[in-house]
Order: structure tokens, then sequence, then C-alpha cells
């Protein structure tokens, strides 16, 4: 045989290699899953594919002109900087850019508190690297983030999730479950929430329970994790504070206790740029410091000069702006075209803001078998299961409305409607029961709480837009 011929041989099957190398890998590793939007993309990618599942920010608003002045600003003065390493906690200007950001938000922070991160990803990650050890307790909404739940499993937590309803986490319910586990002398290292427009379910924490849960963070002397990706991306109703602001009201010289905030770029400037950032009470935000020096020394000094410049050429609101206005027609289009097109029996949220809207359907529809069916019509969402760590969320998905145009929204949705018809169709051939959902059917705990309060009235003439009461 020549080399060319070895060359050519077909690799050895998976299985083979998987064997030769299992006793290598960490205990952890058994525990470690893919996120079911990462499994996604590659297929998502496909230009014949309409894609409802990826939380993607419409990059094609961003004026090429803008990117241009930016990095010819770059070019101009800091060619070389922007070439180099940097610091670990991030570059004195991008620090500054994100104290603007917080403070659109009335959240007062000081630059020395807060660490700029390779996007809100690595801040989730440095904070479980920071806190957990194996078998400690995590404390989650139900559902939550679907890439929070693969970080939370790399590090061998147990995670507990807390019903939501329309006004987000039940804080009674927390309370709950914080006696019972003090009870059994355990206590959760952090209570990780997204309090506005929630991803997956787009609801938003209700003030009064705002105000509770930093309550019960100090009377118990516990960490929340506070995410807001998308607090900017407000359609409609009136602004809500960050935990962060009500822990450090404005004025206070208090640095804040227990909340720890991770913020990002990537839904108000871009994703491609990796930028997030990480405010946490000093102690712990040394110690993140130290977290990042061994995962990958400094975020790029390259997208942190173009942050900096883009934002000392223009008003980087005005983008956020015209994204915000975008986003809004988008939801528009998608909430009516589910009233126009899904059956009866489908319930879901009507988010004020953010990415997503989350769909419930009858118990015995599942929808990763669904989502293989709805990719051979072209179209995609993320099955409800990846927001959740033990198997609920099979009867739901998360639909993304931000990364396509409304008619192909209103397509999208007319495919999936076919689908969960078709599906409806079959159980009630098998089983006689047409029409409505057995009776038994208790649908998902979210939809449950959440259809009686956001159920909305028609609207006269096209598409009345509603969520259904389940």
């Amino acid at each position: 045989m020549s080399f060319g011929d070895e060359r050519r041989r077909p690799p050895r099957p998976a299985a083979h290699e998987l064997e030769r190398y299992s006793a290598l890998f960490a205990t952890r590793t058994g525990r470690m899953r893919s996120s079911v939007m990462r499994d996604l993309m590659a297929v998502t990618d496909r230009l014949d594919i309409i894609s409802l599942a990826g939380g993607l920010p419409d990059t094609s608003l961003f004026e090429p002109r803008l990117f241009t002045a930016a990095m010819e600003r770059i070019a101009d003065g800091a060619t070389a900087a922007a070439l180099q390493y940097g610091p670990t906690d991030g570059l004195q200007p991008v620090k500054e850019c994100i104290v603007q950001i917080m403070a659109e938000e009335d959240t007062r922070v000081a630059a020395d508190e807060l660490i700029v991160t390779t996007g809100g990803q690595q801040a989730i990650d440095l904070v479980c690297k920071t806190l957990l050890d194996p078998g400690d307790v995590v404390i989650a909404e139900g559902p939550t983030y679907p890439g929070a739940v693969p970080t939370f499993c790399a590090y061998e937590a147990q995670v507990v999730q807390i019903e939501m309803d329309a006004d987000g986490m039940q804080i009674d319910l927390l309370e709950r479950t914080l006696d019972q586990l003090a009870a059994e002398g355990r206590r959760p290292k952090f209570i990780y929430t997204i309090p506005t427009f929630q991803n997956p379910a787009g609801v938003s924490m209700s003030l009064a329970r705002r105000r509770r849960l930093v309550e019960v963070a100090r009377e118990r002397e516990l960490l929340v994790l506070e995410d807001n990706p998308y607090g900017l991306l407000r359609y409609e109703g009136d602004a809500l504070p960050t935990l962060r602001s009500l822990e450090v009201p404005r004025g206070s010289r208090d640095g804040g206790e227990f909340v720890i905030y991770v913020g990002t770029m990537s839904k108000i400037l871009s994703a491609g740029i990796r930028i997030g950032w990480v405010v946490a009470p000093r102690p712990v935000l040394a110690k993140l410091n130290l977290g990042k020096v061994s995962s990958d020394l400094c975020s790029s000094s390259l997208t942190q000069h173009f942050v900096a410049a883009y934002f000392a050429n223009g008003d980087w609101r005005e983008y956020v702006n015209a994204a915000r206005e975008t986003y809004h027609v988008r939801r528009d289009a998608m909430l009516d075209a589910l009233a126009e097109f899904m059956p009866a029996q489908a319930r879901w949220t009507h988010p004020h803001g953010g990415l997503f809207v989350w769909l419930t359907l009858p118990d015995y529809i599942d929808t990763t078998d669904l989502l293989a069916r709805a990719l051979r019509e072209h179209v995609a969402f993320v099955p409800g299961e990846g927001a959740y760590d033990d198997g609920r969320g099979h009867n739901a998905m998360r639909l993304n409305f931000s990364s396509v145009p409304e008619e192909q929204i209103r397509e999208g949705i007319r495919r999936i409607a076919k689908i969960v018809d078709e599906q409806l169709a079959l159980y009630g051939s098998l089983t006689g029961r047409h029409g409505a959902a057995p009776a038994d059917d208790a649908a998902n705990e979210l939809t449950e709480e959440l259809a009686p309060v956001l159920e909305l009235p028609r609207r006269s003439g096209e598409g009345a837009r509603r969520s259904r009461p389940a």
C-alpha cells in the first residue's frame, strides 16, 4: 500500500476512539452535555432553513460605515495595542463604556468593580468555576437559559429549578425550597436568574418579587447571579430596576454584597465581538479574575478596541433604538402568526421585550421529535427540554423572533403549526380523542400559570395577538 493509499483509509469508528480514551476522561465529563442551541447552529446556518431557534441579534442592522469608522480609528492610533495582549480584567476605556450601558438602566457601578469577559457565557462559566464544587446546589428558574444548564452540569452541580409564572420566579416557592434544603443541611452556592425578558420564557420578574429576592439574599446571605442580556430591549411597559440597583440604591457607597451581575454586548452591539462583563463583590471579583487568567489570559484586545472606538465615534443608543424598533415589529409578527396558525391546544407567552416566545403544546407531544420533522420542512426551533436539567419541558419550545424578517417568521410559524396539527390529528386517530387536549394534560407549569395573566383581548382586524389560557 502506498503512502497515499494509507492516508485515504477511512477513520476508525467513533466508538473505538472513545474506548481508547475513556479511562483518561475526567469524571465530570460524564455530566457534560452540549447546548441544544449550539447543536442546531450547523443546521440553521443553511440558507434553506427558517431558523426561529438561535438567540441571534440581527447584525445586518449594523451599518458598514460604522464598522469602517471604528476600524479606521484603531488603524490610525491603536493598531499595535489592538494586536497585543491586554490586562486580564479588561481595557479601561471599555470598562467606562460598560459603566455607561449599566447607567442606562439606572444601575450604578464603578469601573474597578467589573471584569471584561469573553461574552456573557464566559462570565457564567467563571462564576461556576469560582464557586462550585461537585454536588453543590445551584438554584435556577424553570425553564432557564439553555446555555447555562450545560455549564452547571460541567461543574457537576445539582440544579434545582423553581417554577415561574407571569411575574417570573415564584419567590414563595424559592423560600420553601431554601427551607427544605436547609433542613437537609444543604446551602445553595447561588441563585441564577434572568429577571428581565427571561430566556427562554420571555417574562419579567415583578418589582415586588425583585425586592423580595434581594431581601432573601441578604437575610440568608446567599449570592444571586443576575444575568441581564436583554434589559435594554423593551417594546412595551415600564422599565424595571435591576437586582443590582435594588441592592445598591442611588447615592449608596455600598458596593453590594450578594448580587453578581452579568451583562453582554451580544444583543445590543454584536455577538461576534464576544464582549461581556461581570460585576461582583470585591472578594468574589478577585477570585473571578484569577479564574479568567487560567481560562484565556485576557479577552480580545482587538474587539475591545473596536468597542471603545465605536463608542467614541457616535451614540451607541441610536443603534440600540434601531434594533429595538425592528425587534418590536418582529415580535408582533410572531404573535400574530401564532394567533393565526396555531391550534387551540397551543399556549404561548407575550414578551414585553427581549428575543423569545415560549410555546407549550399538549403533554403527549415531544418537541425534540417534532424538531426532526420541522427540519424536514426547513424550519427550526429550540426544544424545551434544553431549558431544564430534569427532563421537563419536553412539550415546549423556544421561538426566536429577532434574527429573521417578518415574512419568514410568518412562514416559519405556519410550517410549525402544520406539523403540530398533524401530530394532534395522529393522536386523535390513535385515541379517539379529537379537538381538545387530554383532560389530564397538565401542560407545562410555566404556561399553566402564565396564560390566565397574559391572555390579551382580541384586536379588531387581522391577526389578533394573544396568549391562550390553559
